[in-house]
């Protein structure tokens, strides 16, 4: 069982994400900042969205629109993010490309809309970072020039 952070009377600050996450999470959520910030204006805000169940985590957007949550477990991380209706037909065109893990989870999200749905992705491994970030550019198509590199 992987438990969160819910105690909301706190809100947790780096060094205890740090402890309750664990190195090889914190690790991971740094470079999963590192490769999101590559790809879009990111913006993170600590929050305690859907309650006891959730507990604590960063919400992600890209200048107003919302990328996903990140919540903090112990020993891991968890990826919530929605892919909407419209965006299903691009995901079903690349979902062979994702991995057997992220292929079952859609199989399996929480239906909202016609079509789409929730995905909840535990991270557990370097390698499952690039599955978050292809889903997140699926609802969200990164910039075509790198966010410190864009024309004003």
């Amino acid at each position: 069982m992987y438990d969160r952070m819910t105690d909301k009377s706190k809100a947790p600050g780096i060094a205890d994400i740090e402890n309750f996450i664990g190195k090889d999470s914190m690790r991971r959520l740094i470079y999963l900042e590192k490769m999101l910030h590559d790809r879009y204006v990111l913006s993170r805000e600590k929050r305690y969205p859907f309650g006891a169940s959730y507990g604590w985590g960063y919400k992600y957007s890209h200048r107003t629109a919302h990328l996903f949550y990140l919540f903090f477990e112990k020993d891991a991380l968890t990826a919530t993010l929605q892919i909407g209706d419209k965006e299903v037909p691009a995901l079903l065109e690349q979902l062979q490309l994702f991995s057997p893990k992220a292929q079952a989870l859609w199989e399996t999200r929480y239906p909202c809309g016609k079509n789409g749905g929730w995905i909840h992705y535990r991270i557990l491994s370097d390698d499952e970072l690039d599955d978050v970030v292809g889903l997140i550019a699926v609802k969200k198509k990164p910039l075509k020039k790198p966010p410190c590199l864009e024309e004003t």
